[in-house]
C-alpha cells in the first residue's frame, strides 16, 4: 500500500522544477548567480532524492512490519483456536474419565445379580456406622437374613430359577426398608439389613414386615406356578463402643436360632 502524497514534498518538487527551468534558460547563463544557484539546485535535488529513498525504505519497513504483525496476529488466532480445541477435548476426556471412574466405583460396590450393594460396601458402611454410633452414643440395628431351603429350589428348578428367586427377594427387601436404611447381599442366599439410629423393637417391626412381604411372594418357576419362599432373620442391636465383629456374630447367632426353631421367623438376640 503506497503512502499518500505529502503536500510539502510536492511543493518542493515543483520549486526545484522552476529553478531547473531558470537554469536552463539561455538568457540566464551569464547571470553571476547562475553557478551558485546551480550548485544549490544540485544539493537540493540530491537531498530530495535521499529523502525519497528514506521514505521508500520507511514505507518498506512499515509494510513489512504490518505484514509481520498480521502474520503474528494470524498465528496467535490459530494458537488460540488450537488451545480452545484442546481445552474442549480435555473437558470431554475429564468428563469421560469421571464417568468411567464412577461406573467402576459403582460396579465395585454392587452385586451384579441382585443390584443390591455387595458385601464390600456393606462392610464399609458398617464400619462408618459403628464409628458414628460410638461418637454420638446412638445404637443401630442390623439383621442377618437367609433364604429358607434355597438349595431345594436350586436342586428342583435349576440355578437360573434360584437366581430369579434371589432377584425377587432383593427387590422386596429394597421396597421394604426406609430410604435411609441399607440392604445388601451378604453372600450366596444371605442378605444383611443395616438400620441406622434404630432400636431393636423398631427394627423388629420392620424385619417382620419384610418377612411377611417375602412370604407373600408368588414366583413362577418353569412348570411350577406361584412358588413361595420364606426367610429366616437374626436381629440384634449394636451397642455404642461395642466391636463390630461382636455385633455381627450376635446377629449370625440369632439367625442360627431362627433356622433351628423352624425357619420363617425373626429372632432377636
Amino acid at each position: 500500500m503506497s503512502r499518500p502524497a505529502d503536500p510539502a514534498q510536492s511543493t518542493e518538487q515543483a520549486l526545484l522544477g522552476e529553478i531547473r527551468a531558470l537554469l536552463d534558460d539561455p538568457s540566464a547563463q551569464d547571470n553571476p548567480l547562475h553557478a551558485p544557484l546551480a550548485r544549490l539546485h544540485a544539493l537540493a535535488s540530491a537531498q530530495h532524492e535521499r529523502m525519497e529513498r528514506l521514505i521508500r525504505i520507511s514505507d518498506g519497513y512499515h509494510g513489512l512490519s504490518r505484514t509481520q504483525m498480521q502474520d503474528i496476529s494470524a498465528q496467535f488466532d490459530r494458537h488460540v483456536r488450537r488451545l480452545e480445541k484442546l481445552a474442549r477435548i480435555s473437558d470431554r476426556y475429564q468428563n469421560s474419565l469421571r464417568e468411567v471412574t464412577e461406573a467402576l466405583r459403582e460396579a465395585a460396590i454392587t452385586d451384579t445379580l441382585t443390584g443390591l450393594r455387595n458385601r464390600r460396601y456393606l462392610m464399609e458402611r458398617l464400619h462408618e456406622e459403628t464409628e458414628r454410633a460410638s461418637r454420638t452414643r446412638t445404637p443401630y440395628t442390623l439383621a442377618m437374613i437367609d433364604v429358607d431351603h434355597f438349595k431345594a429350589v436350586n436342586d428342583r428348578f435349576g440355578h437360573e430359577a434360584g437366581d430369579c428367586v434371589l432377584q425377587r427377594i432383593a427387590a422386596t427387601l429394597r421396597d421394604s426398608v426406609r430410604h435411609y436404611d441399607l440392604c445388601g447381599r451378604w453372600g450366596g442366599e444371605e442378605f444383611l439389613l443395616l438400620l441406622p439410629q434404630t432400636r431393636l423393637a423398631e427394627g423388629l417391626l420392620l424385619a417382620e414386615r419384610t418377612r411377611a412381604a417375602i412370604r407373600a411372594l408368588r414366583i413362577d418357576l418353569d412348570d411350577a406356578a406361584g412358588v413361595t419362599v420364606s426367610i429366616s432373620a437374626g436381629l440384634t442391636e449394636h451397642q455404642p463402643g461395642e466391636a463390630l465383629t461382636r455385633s455381627l456374630a450376635r446377629a449370625d447367632g440369632a439367625l442360627l436360632r431362627a433356622k433351628e426353631h423352624g425357619r420363617d421367623q425373626v429372632v432377636t438376640l
